[in-house]
């Protein structure tokens, strides 16, 4: 859902950068920082691959502060999802959440994010931190019409990630057992006991961005450290690290899923993302006859699985007999499989099975279509 990370030199944060709650406890840590869509995040805090390798097998915690958190209140809290969104969000229940996207009136993506019911006239919107400001410009344009108010907390609160078999074990001290026993894409307001201090009003939700099973939990800003250090302690036995940007962009790469500014781009519709599962085209919303006119349009994002261990990059070719078809998206040598893998944008589709070649740094590499995920936990 967010920009990839540098994955070769290093970019310095720039002095004006937002900084995350937990920025100080990162820095205690010694975590490698990066700018990243304007904020000071952690790239990584040890090893990329041992952090990887830690959510697969044990659990992992990330810091997703940067994330943006937009809050609507009001009787037409829903109604304004409905328009916004181009899933419905008003047969959403309190207490679940949904993966969904906002296109522009040309039916091009604006953001992929996920949607939380808190209540009948509450919703939190969790976009790309790239995306904050102009979610949040179109959200609030549309609720002047309507009985909707829209606040940013993003500065507010922190957003803590734990992913991995591990997770919920991890959890277990801080936060009640009933809460951690929730579905998949549910969430609910629980308190989170620190091993110090006074007990945390917490917003837990079971999602992730991995592949693995995991939570996220929304935090006030001044509770974070606390929180982020009772988690780390309580997960230490367990396997449990704190991991970095870097390590999330390559689980989620295994995990076939979809990155804003690779995959997702202001001039693709979800279809044309792999995506059009998402779309409802039953009701009114902004961009849904743009996306009718549009259903024709046949670029298809592709996944591929190669061997050996040069790993395609964002912008190498990709050859159907002998000719450009398209371009890699994202790619990396999977630390998991051990073979290389990437998404691929291609002018047309292309069947699973099908063999192409990608001129990866000068070198022809045979890569096969496949159905993603590339991973799938067991």
């Amino acid at each position: 859902m967010a920009h990839p990370p540098p994955r070769a030199g290093d970019e310095e944060p720039p002095a004006s950068a937002l900084r995350s709650p937990l920025a100080a406890a990162h820095a205690r840590a010694g975590a490698t920082m990066t700018g990243f869509a304007g904020w000071e995040m952690p790239l990584r805090f040890g090893s990329e691959l041992a952090e990887h390798a830690a959510v697969r097998t044990r659990a992992g915690a990330f810091d997703l502060s940067h994330m943006g958190q937009l809050e609507v209140h009001g009787p037409d809290a829903a109604r304004l999802g409905e328009c916004s969104f181009v899933s419905r969000i008003a047969n959403l229940e309190p207490g679940r959440a949904r993966y969904t996207i906002m296109v522009g009136p040309d039916g091009g993506i604006v953001d992929d994010l996920i949607v939380y019911r808190l209540a009948s006239d509450d919703l939190l919107i969790v976009c790309n931190a790239a995306n904050r400001v102009r979610v949040g410009d179109r959200l609030a344009a549309a609720a002047r019409r309507l009985r909707a108010t829209v606040v940013d907390r993003t500065s507010h609160r922190a957003l803590i990630a734990v992913q991995g078999p591990a997770a919920a074990r991890a959890l277990a001290g801080l936060v009640p057992a009933e809460a951690l026993a929730m579905r998949p894409f549910r969430c609910a307001q629980a308190v989170a006991r620190p091993p110090t201090g006074p007990t945390v009003p917490v917003l837990l939700a079971r999602t992730g961005y991995t592949g693995e099973d995991g939570y996220e939990l929304a935090v006030p800003a001044a509770s974070a450290v606390a929180i982020w250090e009772g988690l780390l302690a309580a997960g230490e036995p367990l396997g449990l690290v704190p991991c970095g940007l870097a390590a999330r962009d390559s689980l989620r790469l295994e995990a076939g899923m979809a990155l804003y500014g690779n995959e997702l781009t202001g001039d693709l519709t979800p279809a044309g993302a792999g995506l059009g599962r998402l779309v409802d085209l039953g009701r009114e919303f902004v961009g849904l006859a743009a996306l009718v006119e549009r259903a024709g349009e046949t670029t298809s994002l592709v996944a591929l699985a190669g061997e050996g261990r040069r790993a395609a990059r964002p912008g190498d070719a990709v050859l159907a007999g002998g000719r450009r078809i398209g371009r890699i998206t994202s790619g990396a040598l999977s630390p998991t499989l051990g073979h290389p893998i990437a998404f691929a944008r291609c002018e047309r589709p292309v069947p699973v099975g099908s063999e192409l070649t990608v001129d990866v740094r000068g070198r022809e590499q045979v890569m096969r279509v496949r159905e993603p995920p590339f991973y799938r936990r067991p």
